[in-house]
């Protein structure tokens, strides 16, 4: 685990696990899943209301577990439901859910329109589908609200997680990097505008890192970041300036004037750079690109809180500290950059809380207990009576 890194839950293959409500995030790289499950002993019958408008009913204990998918190899996601049986249908009577969510998944993403005929071909299951942006900002509110160190600053190689009031959470900007970039503010529950966005995003780092490196995922193309040095391949400030900070405009000579600017006074092929080096630089361009974007739009706007998301991030130090210095250089010290721990699920989590089994966050007995390493959600939901 890299860091804090949350890395997606393995399915123990267990008789006594209930599990049922499985949402999908179809996106053009990747496929995200969420889903709720439960070993039968921790089934526990709660003659109480779990919020305040809400009818009496049982409490059902259990976790929300994710996993991830490349959607280039569908297929393999496809199997993987198939084999361990994760449908609507399994274990929906003896947790006490409706029978009528049988062979209903919920999804969200294009990749919902796209391979909808597919799933239904191949598994029988038809997707419901749920509208992209407010299935983000649903999945965010739901993190923010109800998991206890879910956001987190990253300054000078520390997590510093930060604490939400509730009562102070709106307004605020919401920055979900996947193959490109949303931008999105947010007002409140059901309360947003996409605002801006880019299509400089995950999709590019990995698009033009296996054009310029020949590297065969996104993962080892950010492992391959880690061992390079974007130096040799960006013009700096210093590159310019003999050495030395341009200091009437405030820039120091280790700033980047150019990303990839040195390749055009040298005399090399592609072959001749390192391909560490050209995945640091490309990583360092995008997530530069992105963190000044983001915070241009936040001051367009007046927000003073900026969270960040997607599977671009993955908990990487040097993709995290490299957006944190642009938010921190652009405003001045006056904005900081946040992190979600569960960065690349926001939209499965989103299309997940459409099941609506649970309506509100009550104010005790919280509806998350814990987060454990590997990012599973310990927590307990509403089902029939």
């Amino acid at each position: 685990m890299d860091g804090d890194r949350i890395e997606e839950a393995t399915l123990a293959n267990s008789p006594a696990d209930e599990i049922s409500h499985l949402a999908l995030d179809i996106g053009g790289s990747l496929i995200k899943m969420v889903y709720f499950s439960t070993g039968r002993e921790e089934e526990q019958q709660q003659q109480q209301p779990i919020g305040k408008t809400q009818k009496d009913g049982r409490l059902l204990n259990g976790r929300i577990s994710f996993l991830k998918f490349e959607t280039s190899k569908i297929n393999e996601c496809l199997d993987f439901i198939s084999s361990k049986q994760l449908r609507c249908s399994r274990g929906v009577q003896h947790s006490g859910f409706p029978a009528s969510d049988k062979n209903i998944i919920k999804a969200t993403g294009g990749g919902a329109f796209k391979f909808a005929d597919l799933f239904k071909e191949k598994l029988n299951i038809n997707l419901d589908k749920v509208e992209e942006m407010s299935s983000l900002v649903s999945g965010a509110n739901f993190l923010l609200k109800a998991v206890p160190s879910e956001a987190f600053t990253y300054v000078n190689g520390q997590r510093n997680y930060v604490q939400i009031d509730h009562n102070d959470l709106y307004p605020y900007l919401l920055v979900n990097i996947g193959s490109g970039v949303s931008m999105i503010k947010v007002d409140g529950d059901g309360k947003f505008e996409r605002v801006s966005g880019t299509s400089v995003g995950g999709g590019t780092f990995w698009g033009l890192g296996k054009l310029l490196t020949k590297c065969k995922s996104f993962d080892d193309l950010l492992e391959m970041s880690h061992q390079g040095n974007n130096r040799v391949i960006d013009m700096l400030v210093g590159d310019i300036y003999g050495g030395v900070d341009y200091l009437k405009i405030g820039l120091s000579s280790t700033a980047i004037a150019s990303s990839f600017g040195k390749a055009i006074s040298e005399n090399k092929e592609l072959e001749e750079y390192k391909p560490e080096d050209v995945a640091r630089s490309l990583l360092r361009m995008i997530s530069n690109n992105i963190g000044q974007i983001a915070y241009l739009n936040a001051l367009r706007f007046g927000l003073k809180r900026i969270f960040f998301g997607g599977f671009f991030i993955r908990g990487h130090a040097y993709t995290m500290d490299t957006i944190s210095v642009a938010v921190d250089f652009w405003s001045k010290g006056e904005a900081k950059a946040m992190f979600l721990r569960h960065e690349g699920f926001l939209g499965a989590l989103g299309a997940f809380m459409n099941y609506q089994l649970v309506k509100e966050f009550p104010n005790s007995n919280p509806l998350v207990s814990d987060l454990t390493d590997n990012g599973i959600i310990d927590c307990c939901v509403q089902v029939s009576s």
